[in-house]
């Protein structure tokens, strides 16, 4: 199934909680934190403003970012589970 967000939305997919803390402790499945980064899986054409003109996506598939912690709608596609969120909640590209 393929999924196109509408406007300024995003499709990302969370990337997996570290297992160990950095001492080197394995931290069982419920004292994980969810994790706030992710790749980009899908983006939608952009934010049509006020005047009429479409404002482009800072973000592009592929990219990894940083999002707020409370961000998004989660949604389950292909037993896959994915975030939908505006490009607003998303407040940095990860780059390397």
């Amino acid at each position: 199934m393929k999924i196109r967000p509408l406007a300024d939305k995003v499709l990302v997919e969370r990337l997996k909680a570290d297992a160990k803390t950095a001492g080197g402790i394995v931290l069982p499945d419920s004292a994980k934190e969810k994790p706030q980064r992710g790749k980009v899986a899908s983006v939608g054409k952009g934010k049509v403003l006020d005047d009429g003109t479409l404002q482009k996506m800072q973000v592009k598939k592929g990219d990894t970012v940083l999002f707020t912690s409370y961000a998004g709608t989660e949604v389950k596609i292909d037993g896959k589970e994915y975030l939908i969120m505006s490009e607003s909640d998303i407040m940095a590209v990860i780059e390397k």
